[in-house]
């Protein structure tokens, strides 16, 4: 019984196999195949960053004026592929790493320093335009997330 089963199977395969061919060439015009998507750059977002980050009492060479740029990485910044690989992974997670703390959170009242940072321009397409600066733990932990976009606190 099996052994019938399997043998139809075959050859009603084989049958339409022959058959839909000779259909089409009967009528003169052959199916069109489906279009392929055309291969695009692989972003996590819907456009890439271009961000300008002015970092201040950080101290040493963390402290200055960066631009980063991603898909490709560039710009000045000095670890911008690793940058441009943190922001990809917060697109991934679909959090917004520039929006302020919510005014109702309650923050431990520790000091992370003197260290403040600007930054500006675009991020998934939206604008950008946030101040960082580590007065408390809620503020720290927001700086913190964004590293290596931002330097390591002190």
């Amino acid at each position: 019984m099996l052994r019938r089963l399997a043998l139809t199977a075959v050859v009603s395969l084989a049958v339409l196999s022959a058959v839909a061919p000779a259909a089409t060439a009967d009528s003169g015009t052959l199916p069109l195949p489906l279009p392929l998507p055309l291969p695009l750059p692989v972003l996590q977002g819907e456009a890439p960053a271009r961000l300008t980050i002015t970092v201040s009492g950080a101290g040493g060479a963390a402290d200055g004026t960066f631009e980063l740029r991603c898909a490709p990485a560039g710009g000045s910044h000095p670890v911008a592929e690793q940058a441009c690989g943190r922001l990809d992974e917060l697109a991934g997670e679909g959090t917004d790493p520039f929006a302020p703390v919510p005014e109702d959170t309650l923050c431990t009242q520790q000091y992370g320093g003197p260290a403040a940072a600007r930054v500006t321009g675009t991020w998934q397409g939206r604008p950008v335009d946030t101040v960082f600066n580590p007065a408390d733990g809620c503020e720290i932990s927001r700086w913190n997330n964004l590293r290596p976009v931002l330097p390591n606190l002190r």
